[in-house]
């Protein structure tokens, strides 16, 4: 029996964080074991809003380097920038005929990113949901793994599938599945415990970077906002608290502990000597990740052979895939 195919990108804009380790990389390397991985770097996504050319090339080594660091085994699976591959462009643009704006329209993500001024942004940034199902479906990928924030999308790209297979009245795309991997560890900002830890946030205080030395972690954790208490005796006593209820979890999660854990062993106690144990595992569990990454970044030949061998491959599994998709819909 054939290992379910798993697909996954994330953007190339900015310095990835703790937040996108804990919440999804840190589990793609586990889900190495058992499924048939294929591991993008959507470049042809963080365009829909104006990236600097240079800085775009070094952003998409940098999370290449980033990924091998954490654990992608770039030859047991695929990894690959998305714009390697042909197949993501011509598939979105079949998508694009077949997905309606109505769904579209009712994208949240499109909503919150394009603010008040949507008559000013991309075309690409109002359709991205349909290249993402592109992503997905021109692998034929079973299974996806996400978060809160794209399970939205992912009910599209299925939508897409679904509509696509009406259409020419046959079963061509297999609707993807989501993959829930347990509680997500959701990580929030250090400067405010309401809001996702994000890498478009001015203030880099709110975020760990996976390139930040063990000084930065001290200092950010150290700045970390708190409140006056003394730190709960249970985790309910977490509920009306986001900052300190963030804390825990990242700690926690470094550790693979749970948060009930984390509470019983700091119950009482004072703020200072918690954080004083969140960056020593902060560090402990980073710097090799970090170091590794600054030894890949020394060789960007290597990282853009990885890429294109990465491509490569994909390519060998879009484009018989792409061939059959053009055959249905009548293109010669």
């Amino acid at each position: 029996m054939s290992k379910p195919r798993v697909f996954s990108g994330v953007q190339p804009t900015g310095n990835l964080h703790l937040g996108n380790y804990l919440g999804a990389i840190r589990n793609w390397v586990k889900l190495q074991d058992g499924h048939e991985c294929i591991y993008c770097v959507v470049d042809m996504h963080a365009i829909t809003v104006w990236q600097d050319p240079a800085d775009l090339a070094r952003a998409t080594r940098e999370v290449a380097a980033s990924l091998i660091a954490a654990g992608i085994d770039p030859k047991g699976s695929i990894l690959f920038n998305q714009s390697k591959v042909a197949a993501h462009a011509e598939t979105a643009w079949i998508f694009n005929c077949v997905a309606r704006m109505g769904w579209l329209n009712r994208m949240t993500q499109f909503k919150e990113k394009a603010g008040k001024d949507r008559e000013n942004v991309s075309v690409g940034l109002f359709a991205y949901p349909n290249l993402m199902a592109a992503d997905i479906l021109a692998y034929k990928a079973t299974h996806v793994p996400v978060g809160e924030d794209q399970k939205q999308h992912l009910e599209l790209a299925r939508d897409i599938a679904l509509k696509f297979n009406h259409d020419f009245g046959i079963e061509h795309f297999p609707p993807p599945e989501p993959l829930i991997l347990g509680e997500a560890t959701r990580v929030m900002s250090l400067r405010d415990g309401t809001k996702k830890m994000s890498k478009s946030d001015a203030s880099d205080q709110s975020r760990i970077n996976l390139t930040d030395s063990p000084d930065d972690i001290e200092q950010k954790i150290r700045r970390a906002k708190t409140d006056p208490e003394a730190l709960p005796e249970t985790v309910e006593g977490l509920e009306t608290r986001p900052e300190a209820k963030n804390l825990f979890t990242i700690h926690a999660a470094l550790g693979d502990e749970s948060v009930a854990d984390v509470v019983a062993a700091f119950a009482g106690k004072q703020f200072s000597e918690f954080k004083k144990a969140m960056t020593e595992r902060a560090v402990d569990k980073l710097s090799p990740l970090t170091s590794e990454m600054r030894r890949l970044l020394a060789d960007p030949g290597y990282i853009d052979q990885v890429l294109k061998d990465g491509g490569e491959r994909a390519d060998a599994i879009a484009a018989p895939i792409l061939a059959e998709t053009k055959r249905i819909v009548g293109f010669i």
